[in-house]
């Protein structure tokens, strides 16, 4: 593993109790953009791109990684390339005695729930998923609701990705803010 994927045990321990929405800086928010921009660039080539030496880099790195802000350097999959060309938000009312622990559980076991979030309003969990078609997506769905503690379900099939996940413009806001 190279030393871009690793964080230092002391600096993590130093920097863990520190919250996840603490405010990041203009150095920071260039190296998550450069780190967006070229996925495979190493550390030293990041320092000379932001003009920074190169423990600076790692070190604002290794901060990024241990607070939580950069959690990973996989690749970005796009489903439908992958053969799950339909995309669908389901929301699931669940039996409040149960809690939503186990219909959590449950989605994690269906490859095809690429998220879940407890939400509010007439819903209790919010879900992104994904099939191959929309015959598929009958399958996905049963799956889904023979979860015994799920009491109702809303399905709603996106038609067209309006705007892709992202995250950067959030980065430039927050690396702004804390220049202010």
């Amino acid at each position: 593993m190279s030393s871009l994927h690793k964080t230092s045990p002391l600096l993590a321990s130093m920097l863990g109790n520190m919250p996840s929405n603490s405010v990041i800086d203009e150095l920071d928010g260039r190296l998550i953009r450069l780190l967006s921009d070229y996925p495979r660039i190493g550390v030293l080539e990041c320092a000379r791109r932001l003009g920074v030496a190169r423990g600076t880099a790692q070190a604002r790195l290794d901060k990024l990684t241990a607070r939580g802000v950069i959690r990973g350097f996989g690749p970005q999959v796009d489903t439908e390339a992958l053969g799950y060309g339909v995309t669908a938000f389901m929301t699931l009312e669940i039996r409040q005695v149960e809690g939503y622990q186990p219909v959590a559980r449950h989605l994690e076991s269906i490859p095809e729930v690429l998220e879940a979030h407890t939400v509010t309003g007439t819903g209790d969990l919010m879900c992104r998923i994904v099939a191959r078609t929309n015959a598929d997506l009958q399958r996905v769905i049963d799956e889904i609701v023979s979860a015994t503690a799920v009491v109702r379900a809303s399905t709603v099939i996106a038609l067209a990705e309006q705007v892709p996940y992202r995250t950067l413009p959030l980065v430039t806001r927050a690396a702004a803010d804390a220049s202010d």
